[in-house]
């Protein structure tokens, strides 16, 4: 692949000096490699994934959909846990199976290959409305989401990167971001190896990969995570705040990662995308990390170049916001030792 041997020539020097000659980056439980990991959470998801589907088809039950909306309005009878809003779009018109960036279902947010579950109605957003609220909320967190494939992907296996957490950043701020370790603490990235890392994203719109959502039990996304740090610390948190101690789980190619959605409909839906900033983090929690900034654009939007410079210019400024201790509850002895450091507080005051 052209990014491995990018990495290769442009990263050589960085990775000489993490690895020293021959060291090597594993996994610090199980000693696998990026590719060797991405492989065990496919086996799991896939295992989950067939597990459901048996499941809901042991008794097929119609659901009708009353979709509204050009060409015209009407009104689907479809399988009730199987049939998805894609489906639908296969049965209105053709072109709002590939412009669909995501559904409204009964007005809620709704993944385009999440299966229904219940009579509704449907509608469907691309990147063309008038109001973009809500498609650029999509956008972006799927531009983050996807960020995680381009950094598990692009290094070569001498390099375990651990993806930790993209924090939910408002448009307005100019780019998106993932916070990760990438074991590469003296690596100053080069504008050359910034773009190399893009290409990788770029690369998206020729996969036409769907991005699939699976709901799952905390202890299927632990074990699919195990060789995550990061994941397996966040896990119990994210399941607690759940009704039924579930973690909504993402695929897009072979890369899975956490989110609660939704996400973009396809790949397709990239167009430009490029990483524009590495700038390094601390987290009282987990410590050093790298926050990797990036930017896209939607393939339904044609920009000058001129005009992409400048975004990209801007994306690469640090961005600061929602660094992972913001948005991650504390463990129970932090919590206690600050419950003992405010007692002992109070014991001096009086």
């Amino acid at each position: 692949m052209l990014i491995k041997r990018f990495c290769t020539l442009c990263m050589k020097s960085a990775v000489d000096i993490s690895n020293q000659g021959s060291k090597r980056f594993y996994s610090a439980s199980t000693k696998l490699t990026n590719t060797e990991v991405r492989k065990k959470r496919n086996a799991i998801f896939d295992e989950e994934k067939q597990r459901q589907r048996e499941a809901f088809v042991k008794r097929v039950e119609k659901i009708t959909v009353d979709y509204s909306g050009p060409p015209e309005n009407v009104t689907l009878l479809m399988n009730k846990d199987i049939s998805t809003p894609y489906n639908c779009a296969m049965h209105v018109h053709e072109y709002l199976m590939k412009r669909s960036v995501v559904a409204l279902v009964n007005g809620q947010p709704w993944d385009m290959h999440r299966p229904l579950e219940e009579n509704c109605s449907l509608e469907f957003k691309h990147m063309l409305e008038v109001d973009t609220k809500l498609v650029n909320e999509v956008f972006w967190r799927s531009g983050a989401f996807a960020l995680g494939h381009v950094l598990e992907t692009a290094f070569k296996d001498d390099v375990y990167v651990e993806l930790c957490s993209f924090p939910k950043v408002p448009v307005q701020y100019g780019c998106f971001a993932y916070d990760v370790d990438l074991k590469l603490p003296d690596w100053k990235p080069t504008q050359r190896e910034l773009t190399g890392l893009g290409m990788v994203g770029g690369r998206l719109w020729g996969h036409n990969w769907d991005i699939e959502r699976l709901d799952v039990d905390a202890s299927v996304a632990l074990k699919m995570f195990a060789d995550n740090r990061f994941k397996s610390d966040q896990i119990p948190d994210i399941a607690a705040k759940s009704d039924h101690n579930r973690v909504i789980i993402y695929r897009m190619g072979d890369h899975i990662d956490i989110t609660k959605g939704p996400l973009i409909a396809n790949t397709s839906q990239f167009y430009r995308f490029q990483v524009t900033a590495i700038h390094q983090i601390s987290s009282q929690r987990y410590g050093s990390l790298q926050r990797v900034q990036a930017i896209a654009l939607p393939s339904a939007l044609m920009m000058h170049w001129w005009s992409w410079e400048l975004l990209c210019e801007r994306a690469a400024k640090p961005m600061m916001y929602m660094l992972p201790d913001a948005f991650l509850k504390p463990k129970q002895e932090e919590i206690d030792d600050k419950e003992g450091d405010r007692l002992v507080s109070s014991t001096s005051s009086s």
